[in-house]
């Protein structure tokens, strides 16, 4: 359904639109909501947050070494902030429940509610920490959260408290399913509750499947069903995410699946209801290799989008990596262009604030960024990368009066706790003299290419132009992107970027992205 980093989803239906959540973790504003009509042509039309303010953490802005660090909020949230948010909507209100993947405060879940799904968001409470949680309201308006492996709670009518004493089990794991059940989502239909998780099964012919649990009381006992058990496309086995009806009473799951460099994709399945079970894929219970729209007809939109900065304000397509400097970036002081101005002196790509990010796509995609360079001063690195835990970057790095282009190959090593930098490892790979070469140059165009098909390694290969015609390509041939859990937990993205490694003051103005994708 999308060929792209979209986790841990939530799917709804208001009307005639269906409304979708995901996990962005560290990128802000965070929570993004998609909008689609027809199950195949999805949008952004809004975030639940601006930004997370709990800890410096998420402002990126300890940047000494970390034996020199001190102190609450020192590390990065890398791989953290919002996960698994749940969307709802009731008595003729948004609401959404999410929880930071972090201990103590920072971790207490949110409820968010909103008139409308492209907001205005507001908080509404806070509670204590629900793992990968789901908000449920029954039919007399009593809501639930269903999280972690089995476990709920009733919530206050207010959803400010948890009502004392209703905690509990409503049921046991199998002995085989040893790691978490988790992603739970909740829906009720003809009377019936039912629980969709995520199973990991370690025994010989079991898979990761999505398991469901029903009944038809609350305090009762919960049968259980595997309803889904498939690979698909060419990639391993799916599972986590919700189902969905349409407005004529048919039903559709949305699931994701683990595709590498990419990220966690979107697939879509028929629900065939037998036996009161609802069970995904085609009748040989496999996600289908195609689907026809469920809407014939409507307007091609799409998460990932060029964008030629003529917009006084951001596109929704975008998103910071960690809580943006506001005054270090503009679309008004230079129209057309999109300014980025250092701010901070740091060591590193990966404590720069304001480096701007979009998703990279499946199957193949390719992103091109002009660059005017001639504002930026001495130390200041600023260029475009495959970004990830393990980077493939272009960056200009100004040396004096001097302009040099280098692809690098990043690395990044984080503490386990706070994520916290300890470490950057950087290759260069190639470099090339620009004030040499083009000494009457301020311009540069610089390309990334994806290939995230089958077999091809998640490659990405990197190139640069002086004119935006004539392409050279620069550094590794077909640099393998990665997705790696233990850091970002995310697939690559495009990024833009500039940071100060000397001193503050200079900035550079982009002036457009360009992007095409192969669907």
């Amino acid at each position: 359904m999308l060929w792209a980093d979209v986790p841990d989803p939530d799917v709804i239906r208001v009307d005639d639109t269906f409304y979708l959540v995901s996990t962005t973790m560290h990128l802000m504003p965070g929570a993004p909501v998609m909008a689609s009509e027809d199950l195949k042509n999805w949008e952004t039309v809004g975030y639940i947050f601006d930004r997370l303010t709990d800890s410096p953490k998420y402002d990126l802005s300890f940047s000494l070494p970390l034996d020199q660090q001190k102190g609450e909020g020192v590390g990065t949230v890398y791989g953290r902030g919002q996960w698994a948010t749940s969307l709802k909507y009731h008595d003729g209100k948004f609401w959404a429940l999410l929880a930071p993947n972090e201990a103590g405060a920072m971790g207490d879940t949110y409820i968010f509610t909103a008139p409308k799904a492209e907001g205005p968001w507001t908080i509404h409470s806070r509670l204590r920490h629900f793992h990968d949680a789901t908000l449920f309201f029954d039919d007399d308006g009593t809501p639930y959260v269903f999280f972690g492996t089995g476990e709920m709670c009733q919530l206050s009518r207010d959803l400010k408290s948890v009502v004392e004493g209703s905690l509990r089990h409503y049921f046991q794991r199998e002995e085989d399913e040893r790691g978490l059940l988790e992603g739970t989502r909740v829906i009720k239909h003809n009377g019936t509750y039912y629980a969709l998780l995520i199973s990991h099964v370690f025994a010989p012919g079991r898979h990761r499947r999505e398991v469901c649990y029903r009944t038809k009381d609350l305090n009762g006992t919960w049968e259980k069903n595997t309803i889904l058990e498939s690979d698909f496309g060419g990639f391993s086995y799916l599972a986590q995410g919700t189902i969905v009806d349409t407005e004529e009473g048919d039903w559709y799951g949305i699931m994701f699946q683990d595709r590498g460099g990419v990220g966690r994709v979107l697939t879509l399945s028929p629900v065939r209801w037998i036996d009161g079970w609802p069970m995904l894929g085609d009748e040989n219970g496999k996600v289908p290799e195609t689907v026809r729209p469920y809407k014939s007809g409507m307007a091609q939109k799409t998460i990932v989008c060029p964008d030629d900065f003529s917009s006084s304000k951001l596109g929704l397509h975008w998103q910071w990596n960690h809580n943006p400097v506001d005054n270090a970036w503009s679309l008004t002081e230079r129209p057309g262009f999109l300014r980025l101005k250092t701010s901070r002196v740091v060591p590193n790509l990966y404590l720069a604030p304001n480096t701007l990010t979009q998703r990279m796509e499946g199957p193949t995609c390719s992103g091109i960024i002009c660059i005017d360079y001639s504002h930026m001063k001495d130390g200041d690195c600023a260029g475009f990368s495959a970004f990830n835990g393990d980077s493939g970057v272009l960056t200009l790095k100004r040396v004096g009066k001097n302009m040099f282009l280098e692809m690098s190959e990043q690395s990044v090593q984080l503490t386990e706790r706070e994520k916290a930098v300890t470490k950057v490892e950087d290759k260069m790979v190639k470099g090339i003299a620009i004030t040499l070469l083009y000494p009457k140059a301020k311009s540069i165009w610089l390309r990334i290419d994806g290939d995230f098909q089958p077999g091809h390694n998640d490659a990405a290969n990197f190139y640069y132009s002086m004119d935006g015609e004539k392409w050279e390509q620069i550094g590794t041939e077909n640099y393998r992107m990665r997705f790696d859990y233990r850091r970002f937990f995310m697939g690559s993205k495009f990024a833009i970027f500039n940071y100060a490694t000397k001193k503050t003051g200079g900035y550079i103005d982009v002036d457009r992205f360009d992007y095409s994708v192969n669907r």
